[in-house]
């Protein structure tokens, strides 16, 4: 498939670019954060396990929306808009593993009192 055929719709390639910025920012922010709870000198236990889960797997949904958008097939509108979407879901299941691992730290807390 050529980029050029007629009856595909192209994105600009600045506003492209501007996409591969933000996926790339947001995604440095989960891998931080992830790293960052990785480090905390509090033990790691059994119920921490769901929300790694829930977060790597949001993280592994960017990655792949980045991957598909350094890809100069994502000039096409259709893979670009499937980058997007991955973007998006991989946000918000990782924004739910975080408000995951606050709900247990909370609930911890809590039985500690």
């Amino acid at each position: 498939m050529n980029l050029n055929d007629d009856d595909e719709h192209l994105i600009e390639t600045l506003f492209r670019n501007g996409t591969i910025t933000v996926v790339g920012v947001v995604l440095s922010f989960s891998l931080g954060f992830l790293t960052q709870w990785a480090s905390n000198p509090i033990p790691w236990r059994l119920t921490d396990l769901p929300t790694l889960v829930v977060i790597a797997i949001g993280i592994v949904f960017q990655l792949r929306s980045l991957a598909l958008l350094l890809q100069t097939s994502s000039l096409k509108k259709v893979v670009y808009d499937k980058a997007s979407r991955l973007f998006l879901n991989g946000v918000i299941i990782t924004g739910s593993g975080v408000f995951l691992a606050i709900l247990i730290d909370t609930f911890r807390l809590l039985m500690e009192r």
